[in-house]
């Protein structure tokens, strides 16, 4: 890397950005030749086109896995212009980025600049999860292709529900959680406060006809922690459909979570990835960025949805640009 112009200026940004999972290897760049190739990837090519004196990389606030979606991920990224040119405002950011986005499936949606030692991950108070189920589907033709990879479909006609809400109070609290990670997790620690598990009605795609949806049911069921383990929400979701199922009863969750056992007989299930959604990142000073989904408004898997201010704001000043 060469030496920097002296005078230039370097702004540190968070930005908001959603994706449909289905085509990426995960959120994370896939460097080297390898053919997957991950959200990041095309976020930072993107990002070459800001013409910045030094390259830029995306900080990733949370990782998801190949398949997974998310309806708001963040990051922190620096861009450092030439001599006498200011910085980048958010709302020319973001205007940018997407107008060099090669990706259909992925969209920056907001963007703020932030003091230079602010840390997309490091700075999040917490990370929200959705999972969709659809219940009374047999076969996966039977599912309209507007929800296709976007929920998880069962054969079941219904689901228990009132036995997974009581069990999802088990999670609840401060826990080691190691019966819900999956091999492979950096953390040092698997204690973590799970402060919200709900299992909730949903809503269908309004593409979908009544017709196509009279023998569905579909499910929201929401998680919320300041982290979570590697898969941790997906082997959660699986035990709670266990329990829909009549599999397991509510009280055996509480032994599973206490068991500590990753390898156990009902703990090594995995939901699928398709149904899985990060709803939201959420950090302190911006509480009033509410990014919760409502399904009944839901225009489509590229809609944003209620909740998120219109104008970008500079947080590294204190005001509005």
């Amino acid at each position: 890397m060469g030496s920097v112009p002296a005078g230039s200026m370097r702004a540190r940004y968070l930005v908001y950005f959603q994706y449909r999972g289905t085509a990426f290897n995960g959120v994370a760049a896939v460097r080297g030749a390898q053919r997957a190739v991950g959200v990041q990837n095309f976020l930072e090519e993107a990002a070459e086109r800001l013409n910045s004196v030094e390259p830029v990389r995306f900080t990733i606030s949370s990782r998801t896995d190949a398949g997974v979606h998310a309806l708001s991920n963040s990051a922190h990224l620096d861009v450092q212009r030439r001599p006498g040119q200011p910085p980048f405002s958010p709302e020319i950011l973001v205007e940018a980025l997407n107008g060099h986005m090669r990706h259909p499936a992925i969209r920056v949606v907001q963007a703020f600049r932030v003091p230079s030692d602010f840390h997309a991950r490091h700075t999040a108070t917490s990370r929200t999860y959705l999972y969709r189920l659809a219940t009374g589907c047999p076969q996966p033709d039977q599912l309209s292709v507007f929800e296709r990879n976007l929920c998880w479909a069962l054969r079941a006609e219904s689901l228990d529900v009132a036995a997974m809400q009581e069990a999802a109070q088990h999670l609840l609290g401060t826990h080691d959680f190691s019966a819900f990670q999956s091999a492979g997790s950096p953390a040092r620690s698997s204690v973590r406060t799970l402060r919200r598990a709900t299992v909730s009605p949903g809503h269908a795609s309004p593409f979908v006809s009544p017709q196509e949806n009279r023998a569905l049911q579909f499910w929201n069921l929401e998680f919320e922690s300041q982290s979570f383990l590697y898969r941790q929400v997906r082997r959660m979701t699986a035990v709670l459909v266990a329990v829909g199922l009549g599999m397991l009863m509510p009280a055996q969750v509480k032994a599973i979570l206490e068991s500590r056992d990753p390898l156990g007989k009902h703990q090594t299930r995995v939901a699928p990835a398709h149904g899985l959604f990060l709803m939201a990142v959420r950090y302190p000073g911006l509480g009033d960025l509410d990014r919760s989904l409502d399904w009944a408004q839901w225009e489509g898997p590229g809609a944003w949805h209620r909740g998120a201010s219109s104008q970008p704001r500079d947080l590294s000043s204190g005001g509005p640009v």
